[in-house]
């Protein structure tokens, strides 16, 4: 399905043409995302996204900012994030540059006023956010806040409440229009109740099986029918199995898929499994725990 190049106006934006505009961009949303991204918009409230790693949260804020025709602002979060790495920086070497080039001036205060400018700002993302100044308001993604520390994300909260950001050698700069924030977390660590009350909530996890058929459909053109649901139907095994650590998300399945593609597969079997396990299983100790021979004869088991 062709996807619109109309972007959506907040004056047009409803749950239902929210869920037929991520369709229209292969995103497969049921109702309670679309609401929960609806409420977050209108109501101007940061959404956390938690759940399982390949699901689709990082892509949600991505497909969100093309259906509304505006800027996606990423900020990845790490262990060690501190807030200079995520507001901004002095650019020092092109300051040091401007020094040289002005050291015959006299006027000390003159020459610090213009290398402490808006020329010389390295605009990191929530800075960028603040001071975004188009015509639909920019889409933040914090990504995988669970990665940064807890006094990031004491930070994060105090940001989340006011949207400014003071720079001693400038002042406070404010934002003209509130961002629209995106917060994932893979759930390596418990995201704290303040950040949490802070937002709104939607946890996503692995898709049943029609619907994970019907993204793989969507997305992987000219896919065998059978090859699909063959696909699909190992995937979930993967998933069930307590001993498996590293379960394959959507992105390993629709992996899974491109390498049938790319090979020429039209049906599993025991050669194409056993070279093609690395698309979805990212772990050695995962791999020397399957059998092929066992996962071939569940497979043809279940018709």
């Amino acid at each position: 399905m062709a996807a619109s190049n109309r972007p959506l106006s907040l004056q047009d934006l409803t749950i239902e043409s929210l869920i037929k505009a991520l369709e229209e961009r292969l995103y497969v949303a049921d109702r309670e995302l679309a609401t929960a991204l609806f409420l977050a918009i209108q109501m101007r409230k940061p959404l956390l996204i938690e759940g399982e790693p390949g699901c689709g949260k990082t892509e949600v804020a991505k497909v969100l900012a093309e259906i509304l025709g505006t800027t996606l602002i990423r900020l990845q979060c790490y262990e060690g994030l501190d807030a200079s790495d995520a507001i901004y920086e002095w650019d020092y070497p092109r300051q040091l540059l401007y020094i040289k080039m002005l050291e015959t001036r006299k006027d000390v205060h003159e020459i610090e006023s213009e290398i402490f400018s808006e020329r010389f700002l390295l605009k990191r993302p929530l800075l960028k956010a603040v001071m975004y100044d188009g015509p639909m308001p920019p889409v933040l993604l914090i990504d995988e806040i669970d990665r940064a520390d807890e006094e990031f994300e004491g930070f994060l909260l105090e940001f989340l409440a006011e949207y400014q950001v003071t720079i001693p050698e400038i002042g406070t700069v404010r934002t003209k229009t509130e961002p629209i924030v995106i917060l994932t977390s893979n759930r390596t660590r418990e995201i704290g109740d303040g950040l949490k009350r802070r937002c709104l909530y939607y946890y996503v996890t692995y898709p049943p099986r029609d619907k994970e058929l019907r993204i793989l459909k969507l997305k992987v053109k000219g896919l065998n029918e059978t090859l699909a649901e063959q696909l699909v139907n190992v995937v979930n095994m993967l998933r069930s199995r307590p001993d498996i650590m590293k379960k394959p998300g959507i992105s390993e399945t629709l992996d899974w898929a491109n390498a049938m593609m790319r090979v020429g597969a039209k049906e599993l079997n025991k050669d194409v499994l056993r070279s093609t396990l690395i698309c979805v299983i990212k772990s050695q100790d995962d791999l020397m725990r399957l059998d092929v021979d066992s996962l071939l004869s569940t497979l043809s088991r279940m018709g």
